[in-house]
């Protein structure tokens, strides 16, 4: 088990720190200006670093994942229907009262975390305080990107400010000039001492994303932006700092005999050379991460018999089973022969795997003595009139409406073995006993930023128009994807739609489809049930940005709820 990067300071302790000058105390020491030595650095740092392990661990990914082509959320006769949330994603009819999108406040508060570090290190003008105002970016970013119009929060608030809401554009001009500020002030060290943490090239990744995506986030509306007028003057700034990040000589995407697979187990960490910037996680000191809950085959916790689950043990927890692989996506993750990423996919026939090694077994998977194959096609229950249970296709309810459930908003597949198995599932951050019976956390890292991401933003900035550099072109660079996978390369330059298609198989499941497909003008596509027809999907274009959590509008009275959403 990797050795975690622990807390030295929880946020509890910040925040006394802070306003220690309110107690009647005299100090044993007083200091002129607040210490920038690297132990205090990191004292105050720690809980801004990992402050959001809980929201992306969960809510996050919930959100990022269901509203994309890669899962759908489903239900089993009222289990896991929860309300709906997580089918409102899958079918963009997003709730301001959801739980899936109402992490809104856990993402502020890490800024006013970074902020208070700021402000007791002396101020912006310390150059020591650069990690915290990457931070403070990053966390600005996800709100941007995710919510729209967001404040700029770059100061720490008076109990009694009126805080505003600036126009996106402005929010991303605004990240724009942190990350030039500070990119040369961060570390360019490469190790376990800055796992985790920024460095200069988590900053210049976070630019490049921030550049490549500039016409969507700086168009005059989120309905504004148009992927087939696509016009960005920023492509060669994002060839640059990809330039930069792959020079360094500090990062690469071979992982040994393992391969591609084992950037993502358990046992992950400041080894995987691909990793530039990644949350780290443990089942039991930094938990928060269950990505694996829902992609679970819903028993495949054991076999039903007291015996071990497809993961070569009792997982020692019950299992979710909501999320299943739209059909669209699954045929892109099995489209390439030979594709060693097509492993993490539980496709058809679900076999064992070895616990010890994490490989595929030969031997098939049983639930209470029976095999178990998932289907690929999505179908949803329906009840006739004398209580039979039969299971529609959407082409089914489009040609016969009156067919679909008198409740569509829970996509209940049936709670039995073949409601289960709609749909394929995943592996790819695989668990173990050891971490699961910790709560259902999980001790596998997330990586934001890989170096394979840059390689592939570099051959979409080329593709897109930009000067190729180094003597690396659009097809030398996704073909350098393709062959660390053992996947076909291409004997052309790839196009935008092979590039947005690879983007799917290689960071399928990393939370930046809803990103791409916004930018590749693919989110109001159709795929699993979302499609037109259907009776609670939806396909405005204000769905590219989320509701406003009903609980920050009802603190924040002089707000408005995003456009699409109601007042």
């Amino acid at each position: 088990m990797k050795t975690n990067i622990k807390l030295f300071l929880t946020a509890g302790v910040v925040a006394l720190t802070a306003s220690c000058t309110d107690l009647d105390v005299t100090p044993a020491a007083q200091y002129t200006s607040y210490p920038n030595s690297e132990a205090a650095v990191e004292a105050q740092m720690a809980d801004v670093y990992f402050h959001l392990r809980g929201t992306l661990g969960r809510r996050y990914m919930e959100a990022q994942a269901l509203s994309s082509d890669e899962w759908v959320g489903i239900s089993f006769d009222g289990d896991y229907a929860d309300g709906g949330i997580y089918a409102q994603c899958s079918l963009h009819n997003f709730d301001a009262s959801s739980a899936s999108t109402g992490w809104y406040e856990d993402v502020t508060a890490g800024i006013t975390k970074a902020n208070r570090v700021i402000v007791n290190m002396g101020g912006e003008e310390n150059d020591a305080t650069a990690q915290a105002r990457y931070m403070r970016a990053f966390y600005t970013w996800i709100i941007m990107d995710s919510y729209g119009d967001s404040p700029i929060l770059d100061h720490l608030a008076a109990d009694d400010e009126q805080i505003e809401r600036s126009p996106r554009p402005q929010v991303a001009q605004w990240i724009e000039s942190e990350l030039k500020t500070i990119i040369d002030l961060l570390p360019t060290n490469v190790d376990a001492s800055t796992y985790g943490k920024p460095t200069r090239y988590a900053a210049e990744a976070l630019l490049a994303k921030l550049y490549i995506n500039w016409p969507v986030y700086t168009a005059s509306s989120v309905t504004a932006y148009d992927a087939s007028n696509y016009n960005n003057e920023h492509l060669n700034d994002v060839v640059t700092l990809c330039d930069d990040i792959i020079k360094s000589g500090k990062f690469s995407l071979s992982e040994g005999a393992n391969g591609y697979r084992s950037k993502f187990w358990p046992n992950n960490g400041q080894q995987i050379k691909d990793f530039i910037y990644a949350m780290p996680y443990d089942a039991i000191n930094a938990q928060g991460f269950q990505y694996c809950r829902p992609r679970i085959w819903r028993q495949g916790r054991n076999d039903g018999n007291g015996g071990p689950g497809y993961f070569g043990s009792d997982i020692g927890n019950s299992t979710g089973g909501n999320f299943s692989i739209s059909p669209e996506m699954a045929d892109r993750l099995m489209a390439l022969s030979t594709d060693d990423r097509q492993e993490n996919i539980l496709a058809g026939q679900i076999y064992m795997f070895d616990p010890t090694t994490y490989a595929k077994t030969s031997t098939p998977y049983k639930y209470k003595d029976q095999e178990i194959a998932l289907d690929k096609t999505i179908r949803l229950k329906y009840t006739d009139a004398e209580n039979n249970a039969h299971f529609i296709e959407y082409e089914d309810g489009i040609k016969n409406p009156s067919l679909y459930p008198a409740d569509c908003s829970i996509l209940n597949t049936g709670k039995d073995v073949k409601g289960w198995s709609q749909g394929y599932k995943s592996v790819k951050y695989f668990v173990i006993r050891e971490d699961f019976i910790n709560g259902r956390n999980q001790s596998n890292d997330l990586p934001i930023f890989r170096y394979a991401d840059i390689l592939l933003t570099k051959a979409e900035a080329i593709a897109r128009g930009a000067t190729a550099t180094n003597g690396q072109s659009a097809q030398s660079l996704f073909n350098e994807i393709r062959s660390y996978v053992n996947a076909p390369t291409l004997a052309g330059s790839p196009s935008l739609l092979d590039i947005y298609d690879e983007r799917g198989r290689e960071l399928f499941d990393e939370n930046w489809r809803r990103n791409d497909m916004i930018r590749f003008g693919h989110f109001e596509d159709e795929y699993g049930f979302h499609r037109r027809g259907f009776p609670t999907a939806r396909f405005d274009k204000e769905m590219r940005v989320f509701p406003i959590p009903q609980d920050v509008l009802n603190k924040n009275t002089n707000w408005k709820q995003n456009a699409g959403y109601g007042s």
